[in-house]
């Protein structure tokens, strides 16, 4: 059976019934009614209903499309197909990830974007390269990758009418300066990855984005860069202690293939707040397994694993992910609470954008009654992990 849709193709006032999760706390028997605004006019306790479990909606920084929309090369036909898709497993908040690219068709696929984000399909762009380190390069196709370029970067934003929210570059790359300027000046997250740096030039990068305002990020943690060494720590052992210290945040793909459930524990042992899910997933995501593109190269899906198709009998590089944060959601919840699952899949990445949930942004978060009167994307998850309904306030 088919997700049900959004709340928005249904009649208001809405009354959601079951249990309410946040990362905070968990109230059972809850009753949310929203108005015909969006906005939740009520909230009260009622022994005995429902036994769905409401969610904040999730939120997807790193995302390349899903049912054979892909964000980097499809049309905006086919990107709404992909949002959508992701809309209707409980993604509310999601970037556009674009690939390494030349600079026309990265300001041609942008432009292509920029309306998904009026429509409110989408959050924004996010510019996976094409300044990263070809020796890192992963499924990104080597010949589109070129050094650090302000100019290129420059064209797409203005092509993409200032939508782009976060670019991945790597800390070695040229004018690095000059991409934390521009990223200052039009509120983008600078994400480093794809990468050999080592630590100390990691680090540098680090605090001169945090001098500029900028937020950091590190591409998914762990994958197109160099694994930790004791006497070579390395870029992400640099971006793992800039997270201590609240000076960067971490994209973890918590699918099991891209990381280790043991990895992603040990990332997010004591509720780390500056850890949360991406699923860097692309056109196959929700299809089955067989042959499918990534920025025009091959990619096999076999048994849910996604890596670039090789002709030598090799495994080829994971090229991207083929979940959904719903799924990322029931991993996580299987082994820690579900406020630490709610954490994880929202709340944290809530925060890079500068927008806390309103489910977080209380001054009472034990009190449930703070959400009246405010807007709230909420997704509903039936006892067998499929969802009941989605609820975004867009």
């Amino acid at each position: 059976m088919p997700p049900s849709p959004t709340a928005a193709d249904h009649g208001f006032p809405r009354h959601l019934e079951g249990r309410l999760v946040t990362a905070h706390a968990v109230w059972d028997n809850t009753r949310i009614t929203i108005d015909e605004a969006g906005v939740v006019s009520t909230v009260e306790q009622t022994p005995g209903i429902g036994d769905i479990t409401w969610v904040p909606g999730f939120v997807d920084l790193h995302n390349h499309g899903g049912n054979s929309g892909a964000f980097p090369s499809g049309t905006t036909e086919d990107c709404r197909r992909a949002a959508r898709y992701h809309r209707t497993h409980g993604t509310t908040t999601l970037l556009a990830s674009l690939v390494s690219a030349t600079g026309d068709e990265l300001a041609r696929q942008a432009h292509r974007l920029h309306p998904l984000v009026g429509e409110g399909l989408i959050h924004g762009i996010h510019m996976e390269g094409p300044f990263v380190n070809p020796g890192k390069c992963g499924a990104q196709n080597p010949a589109k990758i070129m050094p650090g370029n302000p100019d290129v970067f420059a064209r797409v934003i203005d092509a993409s009418n200032n939508t782009v929210r976060s670019i991945t570059f790597a800390p070695e790359t040229d004018h690095v300066d000059e991409l934390l300027q521009l990223c200052a000046n039009h509120n983008i997250i600078a994400s480093l990855g794809h990468t050999n740096a080592d630590y100390a030039t990691t680090s540098a990068v680090i605090t001169r984005a945090r001098e500029l305002g900028v937020t950091v990020t590190a591409t998914h943690l762990f994958n197109a860069m160099p694994p930790i060494h004791h006497r070579e720590p390395g870029a992400a052992a640099a971006c793992i202690t800039a997270a201590r210290h609240g000076q960067a945040h971490l994209e973890i793909i918590g699918d099991g293939v891209h990381l280790a459930d043991g990895t992603v524990d040990m990332i997010m042992a004591g509720g780390n707040p500056s850890a949360f899910a991406i699923t860097d997933a692309m056109e196959a995501a929700g299809l089955a397994d067989g042959s499918y593109k990534l920025g025009g190269l091959d990619v096999t899906v076999n048994t849910a694993v996604a890596r670039l198709t090789t002709t030598d009998g090799s495994t080829g590089s994971i090229a991207g992910g083929t979940t959904t944060l719903l799924e990322q959601f029931t991993r996580f919840a299987a082994r820690h609470s579900l406020p630490e699952a709610v954490a994880f899949t929202s709340s944290n990445a809530h925060a890079v954008l500068g927008q806390p949930t309103t489910l977080q942004d209380s001054t009472k978060p034990e009190d449930p009654t703070a959400i009246v009167g405010k807007p709230i994307d909420l997704v509903g998850i039936a006892p067998n992990h499929t969802i009941h309904a989605v609820h975004s306030a867009r």
